[in-house]
């Protein structure tokens, strides 16, 4: 979130920010209701202070046997007590509606982010390799899969409904090997891995700034009131939650787990394969860094520079592209996304996103630190995912497939799959 004190006297870059994310927000709406709570608030003390002092007068009356002006008193505390009722609960939904916006302020783009209203607007900013041709008839991930028994997509839709699905055999050992080389990677770059909670309470989600708008996307466990989560980012960001971190280094932070999407509003959108699936996994990386932008912006290269050495040592070709203002989340300050060739859709697919969100949802979180003068600062925060799969398997797949119907292995995967050079049945 922002400070309440910068939005009041800098409504229009909020709003503005809001029209650029495409958010149905109006920041007048939220000073409104935080000038009422304001102002209800210093009425409420007011006459809790009016009411005490004429109870203690009372007290003293009733000592001296002055029962007349007693009892004036006392009529004077019950119509206080009345009044007092009513601005409490005037003042209790002023407070509600207050901290319901307040969670829906949007945080601002950087300067340098393009402005427009979809990913058709995101602006390439490099790419690695070149799209290979092929001189044999291309075969999808899916056909590839199916052929060399790889993943078994309709008993997956039969056990666990709509984009399920199951690995089998080298589909299964691919899509452990693409872990565990991100994993290796990330340790040798300083990162701490962590098997992290699939569960998350509501306030850790609400903290991480993926509720309440995106709440629809997440399966719910109502009876433990907990939500699955469909990032690991939820729970390393909440790990510091409520905490005074040291910030002598970065705190470099990688997940490692399950995870969950409903996928609401994708319907009839990749359906086919394994690009947008319900359940999937993830290496994630998560960075808290120092309240400077210059710091937070040169870590976030870092991170996406991590996931391009793995895409690169997976032989892939991809872009990374700025991201528009449109095509980001209200928690964003400035994003990447990497998107990875897929032969089969003749085009780039998204593989990776990498955010850079400021101290905006440090300040949900309550993540600080002290500077070098001890005064407490919200932590800047970052996101990219090392590798997600079965994603990674579409663009592994296809673009190494051989004209015999097998798989080639790239090297560095090899120490992974067995010794496996090829897939083949």
């Amino acid at each position: 979130m922002l400070d309440m004190k910068w939005i009041r006297t800098n409504a229009e870059q909020v709003q503005r920010a809001a029209q650029l994310k495409g958010m149905a927000f109006d920041v007048q709406e939220l000073l409104s209701w935080d000038a009422k709570r304001r102002d209800l608030l210093q009425i409420t003390e007011a006459m809790r202070q009016e009411r005490n002092t004429a109870s203690g007068q009372i007290a003293v009356h009733m000592r001296a046997g002055d029962k007349e002006p007693a009892e004036r008193l006392k009529e004077q505390v019950r119509r206080l007590n009345e009044e007092l009722g009513r601005s409490e609960q005037e003042l209790e939904e002023a407070e509600r509606q207050y901290r319901r916006l307040l969670l829906l302020v949007p945080n601002l783009p950087s300067d340098d982010s393009p402005v427009g209203l979809t990913d058709a607007d995101n602006v390439e900013v490099r790419r690695f390799g070149e799209p290979r041709t092929f001189d044999f008839p291309l075969l999808d991930h899916v056909e590839l899969g199916e052929r060399l028994d790889l993943f078994d997509i309709p008993r997956g839709v039969k056990v666990g409904g709509a984009r399920s699905y199951y690995l089998k055999n080298a589909g299964l050992l691919l899509h452990r090997a693409v872990q565990q080389f991100a994993i290796d990677m990330l340790m040798d770059r300083g990162f701490t891995i962590m098997d992290v909670p699939l569960m998350a309470r509501r306030d850790a989600l609400i903290g991480t700034g993926f509720f309440p708008l995106g709440e629809d996307q997440c399966y719910a466990i109502p009876e433990e009131q907990l939500w699955l989560v469909g990032t690991s980012e939820v729970s390393l960001v909440s790990y510091y939650g409520d905490e005074i971190v040291d910030m002598s280094e970065p705190i470099r932070l990688a997940g490692v787990s399950a995870c969950f999407r409903r996928e609401v509003g994708s319907a009839g959108r990749d359906v086919r394969g394994l690009y947008r699936v319900h359940q999937f996994a993830k290496v994630e990386q998560v960075i808290l860094a120092p309240n400077d932008a210059a710091v937070s912006n040169r870590l976030l290269e870092e991170m996406v520079g991590h996931a391009e050495s793995i895409l690169q040592a997976l032989e892939l070709p991809y872009r990374v592209v700025a991201v528009c203002t449109g095509d980001m989340s209200q928690k964003t300050f400035k994003q990447y996304d990497i998107e990875t060739w897929m032969p089969s859709r003749e085009a780039y697919g998204e593989t990776h996103s990498a955010s850079n969100l400021h101290d905006f949802q440090a300040r949900r979180m309550n993540i600080r630190y002290r500077d070098a003068e001890g005064q407490l600062q919200y932590c800047h925060t970052l996101n990219n995912t090392a590798v997600a799969t079965p994603r990674i398997l579409i663009p592994l797949l296809e673009n190494h497939q051989q004209a015999d119907g097998s798989i080639r292995i790239p090297e560095a995967l090899r120490p992974y799959m067995r010794g496996m050079a090829e897939i083949r049945l």
